[in-house]
């Protein structure tokens, strides 16, 4: 209950951060009212203005719009764009992005694990060798390169001198499929690009806590009964040494959403990413607020089971939670 009251604490004082920051660099008027909003010496735009203040209640103190706002957010209502042209619903906007971003997020993850745990293996059960240095460096260098810069390497190779990948991205065009067409195949770059950095930064941790669990009794105990070395290291060492990599896997979100805002970009993918910088761009107050409230929900949300799955898989933890509460009530 305590950690659940301190997240709720933190996405309060997100926020408040996020919502004061938007009310002071920016004035959403000129996006409802367009050049109307400059005008303050006609009286009849006087009119519009004053009006248009009060239908959005920006004629209210901050901490009152921002109170009103949370409210709204916590019934699910995100409010209405600012538009001059319509004020369409955030919601509906968010349906539309949303999909797009998680199927990234999604397929990339994939690709980040199904890079890492062979890496990780490969260079824990040859540590100190050339192998292992040889992978070491290409984890660092995997890690040190920026999202832009990867995107930029594999769009140059795979899609315009290969021919192999497609070089747009079309979100009517039906998901599953093995042809330019489909999104799953106009995805993979753009998941590369994401999943890339990822993997090396799971092989980095995961390789030091094989290294680790390899020096353990139990493994020795199981080589020394004969068990095939492949399930050694898949099996017995892999197993123990995944409650950290679980850890990043959560924490590791908050980044793959940063990071999508710039493959998004780059590719022309009309997720959360991109609607992000069109929403900032434009002082787009209702938009920013509830993707980064949604983000944060969900970033937290993942640390939360993250959390509760670590002390399932490891009991040592739970133990150890329960007998610190226990000595905390006799004290």
């Amino acid at each position: 209950m305590r950690k659940l009251a301190a997240l709720c604490l933190l996405l309060i004082l997100v926020s408040m951060v996020t919502f004061g920051s938007m009310s002071f660099l920016g004035d959403p008027l000129f996006n409802i009212l367009g050049p109307i909003a400059g005008d303050t010496e006609s009286p009849e735009s006087l009119k519009i203005i004053e009006a248009a203040k009060a239908d959005y209640h920006l004629d209210k103190s901050v901490p009152e719009q921002w109170a009103r706002w949370a409210w709204d957010f916590v019934r699910g209502d995100f409010g209405v764009q600012f538009s001059t042209t319509g004020q369409p619903p955030v919601s509906d906007l968010i349906k539309e992005r949303l999909p797009r971003t998680l199927e990234l997020m999604f397929i990339a993850q994939l690709f980040a694990l199904g890079l890492a745990i062979p890496w990780a293996v490969a260079s824990a059960a040859r540590a100190n060798s050339r192998v292992d240095k040889g992978l070491t460096m290409t984890s660092f260098a995997a890690i040190s390169l920026p999202s832009f810069a990867t995107a930029v390497l594999l769009y140059y190779a795979f899609s315009v001198k290969l021919d192999w990948m497609p070089d747009t991205y079309n979100a009517i065009d039906p998901f599953w499929g093995f042809s330019h067409d489909h999104r799953l195949i106009q995805l993979i770059l753009p998941a590369l690009t994401l999943g890339i950095g990822a993997a090396a930064q799971y092989a980095r941790l995961l390789r030091t806590d094989m290294i680790t669990t390899l020096r353990e009794d139990f493994i020795l105990m199981a080589r020394s009964k004969g068990v095939p070395k492949k399930r050694v290291l898949y099996v017995h060492a892999l197993r123990s040494s995944l409650f950290s990599l679980i850890t990043l896997l959560a924490i590791n979100v908050g980044f793959m959403i940063g990071g999508s805002i710039v493959v998004e970009s780059f590719f022309r993918i009309p997720g959360i990413g991109l609607a992000i910088i069109e929403a900032v761009l434009r002082d787009d107050f209702p938009v920013v607020l509830a993707i980064v409230m949604l983000i944060s929900c969900g970033f937290m949300v993942l640390n939360y089971l993250a959390d509760i799955l670590y002390s399932v898989l490891d009991p040592r933890i739970r133990n150890s939670g329960q007998g610190q509460r226990k000595k905390v009530t006799v004290l």
